[in-house]
């Protein structure tokens, strides 16, 4: 029993299973390599992965050996949840990752290091025979819709977490989803090495995926996105979202004519909607953006798309360390007819001390700009906060 998100109370029928063994779940194992993911099991009856799952990610992050392990070593792999869909039809609820490895193993997919010999097709036969007699403890669950999909999200919270995109998917199922990850969650899309210049996440989780339908629901919030989602949800294609997607991506290609490391993962969504009436000259663009790489200035590159966009009027956006002239040569005058009324130096720390300098009014080339809270402690780069310093002031003064 449980609660749905409207907060409905949700009750299932469950039945434990413990006499199913992984030579009966893994009896006619497929897996997809182009899709990365297990597809059925139990001789057909299991699908492994609803449309609602995510993608496969033990190999990616070195796990499924360890499931394997735990099996030899007489370890629990912990509870699987099926979800029975019609006589003698099951989907897996939560396990899929599980048995994805085992499958996996059993193929010949991969060696478990910690045991020789390695591979599945290696074992002794007591091995080989001790493994797939290994007995799975398995709820089978059933349900309606909605209570099978509030379940799946209250267990994935307690076990290993889904990320906040693969929860979506769970919630919004339907042939949207399906098509939108076909698209956007495809590994082998041979236009993932184009967007990867742009945007940042890993496609098996999803990572594109949120970021495309940010992009077309113009908000990175996950309420926002969810809505979107929501409204689309039964649509058979996912036209706006691509085209949307499609035409950021040509946009940015067709303004800046290089690419560069910092380009990955801006927030190109937000860009493409405040500038992309804009026109531009790509050249000049290109030539501005190399003339700010190369100034040593500029400490945040990842600031020079927007600046140049914006027609190089907000310098905020480069986290300038070093001031302009016309800045350093007006604080100067300021310091000089100040300290000239009160008899002092135009260096306010030669102008404390008591020694000959403390009169002394520097020339502009005799002086250098000083923040006054260190850019190194966040202080900004701007008139505000430069101070205009004798040379062996400055230079002892560091970040204090």
């Amino acid at each position: 029993m449980g609660l749905a998100d409207n907060g409905a109370v949700i009750e299932m029928k469950t039945e434990l299973r413990t006499d199913l063994t992984i030579e009966d779940i893994c009896a006619g194992f497929e897996f997809d390599e182009a899709e990365n993911k297990g597809l059925f099991g139990w001789d057909g009856k299991l699908t492994i992965q609803p449309e609602y799952q995510r993608n496969y990610i033990y190999a990616d992050a070195k796990m499924e050996a360890a499931v394997v392990e735990s099996i030899f070593s007489g370890y629990p792999i912990g509870l699987l949840y099926f979800n029975k869909i019609a006589e003698d039809k099951y989907e897996v609820l939560d396990g899929q990752q599980r048995i994805t490895s085992l499958g996996r193993y059993i193929l010949g997919k991969f060696a478990v290091k910690a045991f020789k010999p390695k591979y599945f097709h290696s074992l002794e036969d007591a091995e080989r025979e001790k493994f797939l007699k290994t007995r799975l403890t398995i709820y089978i669950c059933e349900g309606e819709p909605e209570e099978i999909k509030a379940w799946f999200r209250t267990i994935n919270i307690a076990g290993l977490p889904l990320n906040a995109q693969e929860i979506s998917n769970a919630i919004y199922s339907g042939s949207f989803v399906t098509a939108a990850k076909a698209e956007f969650s495809n590994s082998q899309n041979s236009n993932l090495q184009v967007w990867q210049d742009y945007i940042k996440g890993n496609v098996q989780r999803q990572e594109i995926l949120q970021t495309a339908l940010s992009w077309v629901a113009k908000s990175s919030e996950r309420d926002d996105i969810d809505k979107y989602m929501s409204r689309h949800r039964c649509d058979k294609n996912i036209d706006e979202l691509k085209n949307y997607f499609d035409g950021v991506i040509d946009w940015i290609e067709k303004t800046f004519s290089e690419t560069r490391d910092e380009m990955r993962g801006l927030e190109w969504g937000r860009l493409y909607e405040t500038y992309h009436e804009n026109k531009y000259d790509t050249a000049a663009l290109d030539a501005e953006v190399k003339k700010l790489y190369a100034d040593e200035a500029v400490t945040d590159k990842r600031g020079i798309f927007e600046y140049v966009l914006g027609g190089c009027k907000d310098a905020k956006l480069l986290h300038i360390r070093f001031f302009e002239e016309s800045t350093k040569k007006t604080v100067h005058a300021r310091q000089t007819e100040a300290a000239k009324k009160i008899g002092k130096s135009n260096c306010p720390l030669c102008a404390i001390g008591s020694d000959r300098n403390s009169t002394k009014i520097y020339k502009y080339n005799e002086m250098d700009a000083d923040h006054v809270t260190a850019w190194s402690k966040g202080g900004e780069t701007d008139i505000k906060n430069c101070q205009m310093l004798c040379k062996t002031h400055n230079r002892a003064k560091g970040n204090f």
